[in-house]
């Protein structure tokens, strides 16, 4: 094993590989004294050039085989277990990477990439993963004929801009106001390799809905959606069929008083987000009260104040009031002396979510209040959901925030079906934001990487193994797919190519029945805007890798020595920690 120090003779910086076993006193750079100055301290571990290479490029692939199993309909779920025994079953790429406990540096950054492909676009973390990571396995067979780390980045670069300008040619545009099932097959298509692929099309219904219901219409015409404005909650009990879409919020929450209705058909509803409480002073204060009628008074006084912030809001029409913080036990008694129902302790973000659902605004001063700043609702009723109780704020006109119930048999399923539908929200958004699309089924990946390979015959030099090599890469979807759904990849891949040179552009794998199909003819469909970011994302962390050809990782577990007489690095006499080389 190769040993690394840094030292400093004569003015300069003097870096002394030493073999362990083998070290020659006379070799090492010393000061005048005759004393080497370590500067790296003991514990730090160095690789350079090929060796660092190889070693980041490895690490990335045992990531990414990690994850290859799962992609796909026909993919495999993994069952995660972290520290504390928490089980998770997911077939998510970002989950599973963000479950593992990953420490490579280089490893890492696939993390990154899943991390960075879910936050723009909310699927195709698998994808990117894979495909980052043959990038990578297809670089080091470059490497390893000597072709420059520097060529081989510059060749993918191009690769990415003609792959990216490729699938902007081959891109299907529609509109959705007109053509709203295309976006449903997308949701379809989003739902088809998840853990609740059964309910595909039931959930896919629920979820195009609820994003036409929060779009906002630009001024330029385009749209804006907010995924955050799709609350999802979840409850175990009853089946994924009792999954169902609420137009307006559902809050985890029961009414304060039991005095109160449980139900409030046309709703005017006040949102607070102050307590309906007697202020505590700031500043610690003592009352000596002498004479009983004080007392009296006193309390008199206190009640008359709760009292006031009642009328304040009885004034207004609200006939329920949800408030973000505390409600004190006599308000809740005047509250329902007025017939006005009261629930407490809403979370902000819920606040948020039901000032766009009711059209209601949230009032920070009671003084403030008045019915302008009330929302409305059909109804507002308290229901119990399994062994909890929750309230419905339901039958908003033109809700800007909904909410789906999620309906599960174990607390497992509910997750990983919250998350399934998270994907699909988000593929539903991306099309309503950015209405294009192209055929699944690994039919866009082959279509570029027959294009890319057309392209590479135009560019002289080494740069253009590189754009073949990114061309394979693409066509690793393919081969996965084949492998996860039991089919011949070497078939597969062989015959879609002949289709592609064909110009059958949506040629791709049917993998229900195994065989080559046009997907576009089998509505599976996927938005162009995830794949651009799973080139752009793959691109760059594959290239950000390759670049690397030196890594100095400290020891953070080893204690340094205990330098001897008290000087740092062993300036008191002798060379430090010989002995062990």
């Amino acid at each position: 094993m190769l040993l690394e120090k840094l030292y400093i003779n004569k003015g300069h910086f003097v870096v002394v590989r030493i073999k362990r076993g083998l070290l020659n006193l006379s070799s090492l750079p010393t000061q005048a004294g005759g004393v080497p100055v370590i500067v790296l301290k003991e514990g730090t571990d160095s690789s350079r050039g090929s060796e660092a290479q190889r070693n980041n490029i490895t690490a990335a692939k045992v990531v990414v085989e990690s994850v290859k199993s799962a992609f796909g309909p026909k993919g495999m779920d993994k069952l995660l277990v972290d520290n504390f025994g928490d089980v998770t079953i997911t077939s998510d790429g970002r989950t599973i990477l963000d479950e593992m406990d990953i420490q490579h540096p280089a490893a890492k950054l696939l993390v990154e990439v899943a991390k960075t492909q879910d936050n723009e676009t909310g699927d195709g973390t698998t994808s990117a993963v894979i495909i980052t990571g043959e990038l990578l396995g297809h670089a080091q067979q470059l490497l390893d004929k000597n072709i420059h780390p520097t060529i081989i980045v510059d060749g993918y670069r191009k690769a990415s801009e003609k792959a990216l300008e490729t699938l902007d040619e081959i891109a299907l545009s529609f509109d959705f106001s007109k053509s709203p099932a295309f976006l449903k097959k997308a949701a379809v298509t989003s739902l088809s390799s998840k853990l609740v692929s059964d309910y595909k099309e039931y959930l896919s219904d629920m979820i195009v809905k609820a994003i036409l219901e929060v779009a906002e219409k630009q001024n330029n015409g385009t749209y804006i959606v907010d995924v955050d404005d799709v609350k999802v909650e979840k409850k175990t009990g009853e089946s994924l069929s009792d999954t169902k879409l609420v137009n307006g919020i559902i809050l985890d929450k029961e009414i304060v008083h039991s005095g109160m209705s449980k139900r409030v058909e046309n709703a005017k509803i006040a949102l607070i987000d102050t307590s309906l409480e007697n202020d505590k002073p700031e500043i610690d204060s003592k009352i000596n009260i002498e004479d009983p009628n004080q007392l009296s008074a006193f309390l008199k006084q206190e009640e008359d104040m709760l009292r006031d912030m009642v009328e304040k809001i009885s004034t207004t029409g609200a006939n329920v009031v949800i408030c973000q913080k505390g409600i004190d036990g006599m308000v809740q008694h005047f509250l329902a002396k007025k017939n006005i129902v009261a629930i407490r302790r809403a979370k902000k973000s819920d606040m948020e979510k039901l000032s766009r659902a009711i059209g209601g605004k949230i009032i920070s001063n009671l003084n403030d209040l008045s019915s302008k700043d009330l929302g409305c609702a059909a109804l507002v009723e308290e229901r119990r959901i399994g062994d909890d109780k929750m309230t419905f704020i339901e039958g908003c006109k033109n809700p800007k925030a909904v909410t789906i119930l999620i309906r599960g048999g174990t607390e497992r399923l509910n997750n990983e079906t919250e998350r399934s539908i998270h994907d699909a929200l988000c593929v539903v958004r991306d099309l309503v934001q950015d209405p294009k699309l192209v055929a699944g089924g690994s039919a866009s990946e082959m279509e570029i990487a027959s294009r890319l390979k057309k392209y590479a015959q135009t560019i002289h030099g080494r740069e253009q193994l590189a754009i073949i090599a990114f061309a394979e890469a693409l066509e690793t979807v393919a081969i996965t797919l084949s492998e996860n759904a039991g089919l011949d990849a070497i078939d597969i891949l062989a015959e879609l190519r002949s289709r592609h040179e064909k110009s059958e552009i949506w040629a791709g794998i049917e993998v229900n029945s195994g065989k080559i199909q046009d997907m576009a003819k089998m509505d599976v469909y996927e938005p162009v805007t995830v794949k651009r970011q799973i080139i752009k994302s793959a691109y760059e962390a594959a290239s950000l890798i390759l670049k690397i050809d030196n890594v100095i990782a400290s020891d953070k577990n080893k204690m340094p020595p205990a330098p001897p007489n008290g000087m740092p690095g062993g300036m008191g006499g002798g060379y430090p920690d010989i002995g062990e080389y």
